[in-house]
């Protein structure tokens, strides 16, 4: 019954509309941005290097590795794998549109957050909940985000990370979940008790790591297949438009698994990286607004695809559309999920593949709580800013710890669609907010071109815009050639 009435939520949640709305949203600000995420991309690589860590804030690479660290999880490599099964390989194609699309709403939502980020208990702090109050001035909506954020990231997406960790750890080692459980709870209660910095340098760490190496793997097992890859990309290109005899008929399913799982793994517009962005020290929102808009690209374009590749080329997957006999059945009665990626692997290193694969899904999921923590704990902040609950902080820890075991041992399609509920919720409040704050958005992005044809570094002054209560910029941040961290009433 339980079971059923989240299902019932999820499929209110996740309808065609919230699929057109990310869609049609990634389009529109591409069309209004002219297509940043091509025209900028020389910057995007450029900035993600520039800017140190302060006393208050992250550098520029910390912050994207932060984000990263929640975008790059168990969405790259089971995801990938549930989309395929579910959609077809034709979902590749939609996951990839859905991706460079979404790169126009990842700079919005990251540059909106740099405007209205506010320094907090000495650190910066920012996101949905601090721009839809200050930029719209509705705080009972700001109130709501940060509830529901809180709930999303504290309570209902560590599962999904945990539940496929311990998936391919029993898979490859044999080890049993509620054990695998115990050991991702110690580890991370040693992380988080340590707040952003610690969360931010071991994901400056692992992720660049992690995700060089599988994407490695993934270009050997290719080159080592490289006959099967043009069948490979024309099946994906007909599959996703109904072209191909076998895959016809789930058309729509491609599209709403490639969206739905694309939005999952990448979270454009999801409202998940204009945390870590606000803690990014930058001389303007834009540059940490084009960094996040790369972070799609390393996502999907890179990592999501590389778990594509090894899948298809080696024929290692199901397509079992929902209610509806099999179209492919090449791994037998298998749930779909990391065992796709590790008997892919398998079939180029054996003994290597499923080894492999969990540990990196350890790394990828693991940083990936670390990020959705992070995320909790500043919609937590921006609740108790006027009044110190020290008690709702270590409720959070114990929380999230109680459910990163509890996600180790449940069944993984109840983990996924508690998900897809915090997904969704979160991406509906905040993809309706970003469109309402379109307006200062694109004059951050024109300043900031304007400041570039001039052969300047550009650097953000909230007053000459015309956009109000970006307080940081206003009264904290240091202008160069001012000599005081003050606005001047002249500027």
């Amino acid at each position: 019954m339980l079971e059923a009435f989240i299902r019932w939520v999820n499929d209110i949640i996740w309808s065609p509309a919230l699929i057109y709305l990310c869609l049609g949203t990634g389009l529109f600000y591409s069309l209004a941005t002219r297509f940043l995420q091509v025209r900028h991309l020389k910057d995007m690589v450029k900035h993600m290097f520039e800017g140190k860590r302060s006393e208050a804030g992250v550098s520029s690479f910390q912050a994207l590795s932060l984000a990263l660290s929640g975008r790059v999880g168990t969405g790259n490599i089971a995801g990938v794998a549930t989309a395929i099964a579910a959609g077809g390989p034709g979902s590749v194609f939609w996951m990839w549109l859905i991706a460079f699309l979404g790169a126009g709403s990842a700079f919005v939502e990251a540059a909106l957050g740099q405007v209205y980020k506010t320094k907090q208990d000495g650190q910066f702090r920012g996101g949905p909940a601090y721009y839809i109050e200050k930029g719209l001035k509705l705080k009972w909506y700001a109130v709501l985000f940060a509830v529901v954020t809180v709930i999303a990231t504290g309570v209902l997406l560590p599962g999904v990370q945990a539940n496929s960790i311990a998936a391919g750890i029993e898979n490859a080692f044999g080890i049993h979940p509620a054990i695998t459980g115990i050991a991702l709870a110690v580890i991370l209660a040693s992380i988080i008790f340590g707040g952003v910095k610690r969360i931010a340098n071991v994901a400056q760490v692992v992720v660049p790591f992690m995700a060089l190496g599988y994407i490695l793997v993934a270009l050997i097992i290719v080159f080592l297949n490289i006959s099967q890859l043009p069948g490979v990309l024309a099946l994906i290109f007909t599959s996703a438009f109904g072209l191909d005899a076998a895959f016809g008929g789930i058309l729509g399913a491609a599209i709403s698994w490639g969206v739905k799982r694309g939005i999952y793994s990448n979270e454009a517009g999801q409202g998940t990286a204009p945390h870590a962005a606000s803690a990014a020290e930058v001389s303007h929102p834009a540059k940490q607004g084009l960094v996040q808009a790369f972070s799609i690209y390393v996502d999907t374009l890179f990592v999501c695809s590389a778990t594509a590749f090894m899948i298809l080329i080696t024929g290692m997957y199901n397509v079992k559309p929902d209610g509806a006999a099999p179209i492919v059945n090449n791994l037998g009665d298998v749930e779909p999920g990391p065992i796709f990626t590790q008997q892919a692997v398998e079939t180029v290193f054996p003994g290597f593949g499923a080894p492999f694969v969990a540990i990196a899904l350890l790394f990828f999921a693991f940083t990936t709580i670390m990020a959705y923590y992070y995320m909790a704990e500043t919609n937590l902040a921006y609740l108790n800013r006027y009044v110190k609950r020290t008690w709702s902080e270590y409720a959070l820890k114990i929380v999230i710890l109680g459910v990163v075991f509890y996600g180790s041992v449940k069944t993984a399609s109840l983990a996924w669609t508690l998900g897809d509920i915090g997904v969704g919720s979160m991406a509906w409040l905040n993809i309706i907010a970003m469109l309402l704050l379109t307006k200062p958005a694109l004059a951050v992005l024109k300043d900031y071109e304007r400041q570039k044809k001039e052969g300047k570094d550009p650097v953000f002054d909230p007053v000459k815009l015309g956009i109000a209560d970006a307080d940081f910029w206003e009264k904290e941040y240091q202008y160069p050639g001012v000599p005081e961290p003050s606005r001047r009433k002249t500027s």
